[in-house]
């Protein structure tokens, strides 16, 4: 028997699984490409309008990190610059995901086990998985290119960018295969996939910020860092501005030798064993693990952790910017126009009010992911059985659901705080009003609470619903909402569409006043699905 015999079966086993998520990622990408099309000739007609801003966006480095480093004034080249990261992080997204469910997660849940007493070879799961999203890649891909054809572009630049954001999702799902064999759990294997992709798009920003404005004035060449992110070589291929198909071939090349390495390493564990062991615990527990609140902490604590470190690092970095933002951009009108759009400010307010709004509604969006990842802890604990022992005790549903909900939403809460904290300390230290600026900021802080419980709550309601989806859903929820959001002002998105994700309603605070309409509007809309999620989840039946 060969170590690939029934890989044309599994794959055709995760292909059914997943007939609906893939789609919905697919078309999703596709969607926001056709959006971003449409808005560039509709808001950039001609080529003075589309050089005046990419002139204001290369002087404006918070805004290339973001997106990209500007190549042309085409209107496909200006779509590319607006968009292409974002269309390669949501090929990552699906594709990690998907190579998890089909590795990782099937070991976790038994699957693998139970399909490996068939005649199935040993490398057989991992080989389907990674056709699996070769495929959607595939097919991803293609229809990138038809949208961006449809849209009036040339054939050659739509077929580039098509391939460019494949061919990134493929080295995220090689990423994935490697994070499965490493990781124990497929919680584990999707938080370090998703740390390469936050990685890789921080190098790429990074890399396009620090970039050179090219003798047009509008145009950039971007510094060494994009040339180690796989989301920068997407952008390196340079669709609709003469384009270079041989940096594909760094994304070929990556893919074949991490995917080689990841079947090196499945040859060396054992079936439900990551090469990296949980750490043990203590021999007897502490009374703190008695009740299902303790538990649930001991369970969140280290997520918390990692992004409370994060929040606090990105916090001082913007408070420490506050005063170059306001010396730099003064007297560039389009800059503040765009931090104001950004912000969802538009003209009120001052530009470092604009600004530290703009940056709160990122910190905003990141402590909604740290709640969509936490609250999906749910699933795997669940999955994994260790739900099942818990709730074998005189321990209900609500009561475990709700401790975790208790303990995830408070460490939304202290997020929020560190950030605003942590802003406002270096910014009011800076210009002599400390207690002024640290009741400003943590209130701009605490003001993106009510959107994030949003997405916290449609988490639970998934759980409840559709379980075998949450995973799946939960991420989709989340990205939707941050396109729409944060983006769909830049990307010119009828005010209807954007009215659909709660990023879009939150005040933004220190520039405009505080409504508390929306707050209390969305707060409800929070409460209702997660009391939803609650009872859906005790009239089912546990699922693995």
């Amino acid at each position: 028997m060969s170590a690939f015999t029934g890989t044309a079966r599994l794959t055709r086993l995760a292909l059914r699984r997943d007939r609906w998520q893939l789609p919905i990622w697919i078309l999703s990408t596709v969607l926001l490409a056709a959006f971003s099309i449409s808005a560039t000739n509709e808001q950039y007609p001609t080529d003075a309008e589309r050089m005046a801003i990419l002139r204001t966006a290369v002087d404006t480095p918070a805004l290339l990190m973001l997106r990209a480093a500007p190549t042309g004034a085409s209107t496909g080249a200006m779509a590319m610059f607006q968009i292409l990261a974002f269309l390669a992080v949501m090929a990552a997204f699906m594709s990690t995901l998907a190579v998890v469910r089909h590795t990782r997660q099937n070991e976790e849940t038994g699957r693998t086990e139970m399909i490996g007493a068939t005649v199935v070879g040993r490398q057989a799961s991992l080989t389907a998985a990674l056709l699996v999203t070769v495929i959607a890649n595939t097919v991803l891909a293609g229809l990138l290119a038809l949208t961006l054809v449809g849209g009036g572009e040339a054939t050659t630049g739509a077929l580039a960018a098509g391939v460019a954001v494949g061919a990134a999702g493929l080295v995220f799902a090689a990423v994935a295969a490697v994070a499965a064999q490493v990781a124990q759990t497929s919680r584990g294997a999707n938080g370090l996939a998703a740390a390469v992709i936050g990685a890789a798009y921080l190098i790429r920003g990074l890399g396009d910020a620090f970039g050179e404005i090219q003798p047009s004035g509008y145009t950039m060449t971007s510094a060494w860092p994009s040339w180690l992110s796989p989301i920068g070589w997407a952008s390196q291929v340079r669709p609709f501005a003469g384009e270079r198909w041989w940096v594909l071939g760094l994304s070929l090349a990556t893919v074949v030798v991490v995917i080689a390495a990841a079947f090196a390493l499945t040859a060396r564990r054992d079936v439900g064993q990551g090469l990296v062991a949980p750490r043990p615990g203590r021999a007897t527990a502490t009374s703190v693990l008695l009740s299902p609140l303790g538990l649930a902490w001991r369970l969140q604590r280290g997520t918390l952790l990692g992004w409370a470190v994060t929040v606090a690092v990105l916090g001082l970095a913007v408070g420490s910017i506050g005063n170059a933002v306001q010396e730099g951009f003064a007297t560039n009108e389009r800059a503040a126009e765009t931090i104001g759009s950004l912000s969802g400010a538009g003209g009120a307010g001052d530009l470092v009010d604009s600004f530290m709004a703009a940056m709160m509604a990122i910190i905003g969006a990141m402590v909604a992911g740290y709640l969509v990842q936490a609250l999906l802890r749910l699933r795997a604990e669940e999955a994994s059985g260790r739900a099942e022992v818990v709730l074998a005790t005189a321990t209900s549903r609500l009561r475990w659901l709700t401790s975790h909900l208790v303990v995830v939403v408070s460490g939304a809460v202290v997020l929020l705080l560190l950030a605003g904290v942590s802003v406002g300390l270096v910014y009011g230290a800076s210009t002599g009003a400390l207690a002024e600026q640290l009741a400003d900021l943590s209130g701009a802080a605490m003001v993106q609470l009510p959107s994030a419980l949003i997405l916290a709550g449609f988490v639970v309601a998934a759980f409840g619903l559709v379980p075998r989806l949450a995973v799946g859903l939960g991420w989709l929820g989340f990205t939707f909402s941050l396109v729409l959001g944060q983006l769909g002002g830049l990307l010119g998105l009828p005010a209807a569409v954007r009215d659909i994700s709660p990023f879009s309603h939150v005040p933004a605070l220190p520039a405009v006043e505080a409504a508390a309409t929306p707050l209390l509007v969305m707060s409800a809309v929070a409460l209702t699905l997660g009391v939803a999620g609650l009872a859906l989840f005790r009239r089912r039946d546990l699922a693995a």
